[in-house]
C-alpha cells in the first residue's frame, strides 16, 4: 500500500496510490494512514481519486484512520470514483465524512 502525504495551506493531504483498498492491503492501509496522520495538519484531505474498488475491510480501515485522528481533527475524502462514491452512499458513510468530488474543490473549500 502506497500513500504520499503532503501539506498544502495548513491542511494535510494524503493520496492513495493504490487502485484498490480491500481486505489484502487493510491492515497496511491503516497502518500507513496512521503513521502519515500522526503529526499532522488538523484537517487530513485522503485522496481517493486513483482507488477504483474498496470493500467493508478498506472501508473499516478508513473509519479505523478517522477514529485514530481523534475528535479535534478531521478526515475528509476527495476524488471519489464512481464505483467508490457508491460504496460510500450505500452504507451512508457519506454522511459521517465530509465529500468533494475533487481534491482542488476540498482544498478551495478547507483551506484557512
Amino acid at each position: 500500500m502506497e500513500l504520499r502525504s503532503r501539506s498544502e495551506d495548513n491542511l494535510q493531504v494524503v493520496s492513495v496510490l493504490d487502485n484498490r483498498i480491500d481486505a489484502a492491503v487493510a491492515i497496511e492501509f491503516k497502518d500507513a494512514m496512521r503513521a502519515s496522520t500522526d503529526e499532522g495538519d488538523d484537517i487530513v484531505i485522503l485522496d481517493l481519486s486513483e482507488v477504483h474498488f474498496i470493500d467493508s475491510s478498506g472501508l473499516g480501515a478508513i473509519v479505523a484512520a478517522m477514529k485514530h485522528m481523534g475528535k479535534s481533527r478531521k478526515l475528509a475524502l476527495a476524488g471519489l470514483t464512481p464505483t467508490v462514491e457508491k460504496v460510500f452512499r450505500l452504507t451512508r458513510m457519506d454522511s459521517v465524512f465530509s465529500v468533494f468530488p475533487t481534491l482542488d474543490g476540498a482544498l478551495e473549500q478547507l483551506k484557512s
